[in-house]
């Protein structure tokens, strides 16, 4: 089956910035790994479902660093999307805001 384009503008969520910034897979279609560790500073991401379409790429090792800055947009996303998740957790650090076809 042909992979389906999507027109979605990926974001970077930063805790350090109020506005999220547009990113783009290098190849133009999804992200890779090695451009993910790049953009999140990382070298460990995990994916959060915020809807069956809508993805956060977060650092999964990102509470381990010290200090650790709350990524308060991508909590408030997901908190939004998953009110189960609502005082259970938090997101910290970069995070991207993405269709989940981007992502392969």
């Amino acid at each position: 089956m042909p992979q389906t384009a999507t027109t979605y503008q990926p974001q970077l969520l930063d805790p350090h910035s109020a506005n999220p910034q547009p990113v783009s897979p290098r190849n133009g279609r999804s992200f890779k790994l090695a451009e993910l560790y790049e953009l999140l500073d990382c070298q460990l991401v995990d994916v959060v479902r915020l809807t069956p379409e809508l993805i956060l790429i977060i650092d999964d090792e990102g509470k381990f660093r010290n200090p650790c800055y709350l990524n308060l947009l991508a909590t408030y996303l997901w908190y939004q999307h998953q009110p189960e998740a609502r005082g259970q957790d938090s997101i910290v650090g970069r995070a991207i805001l993405c269709h989940d076809k981007q992502f392969r």
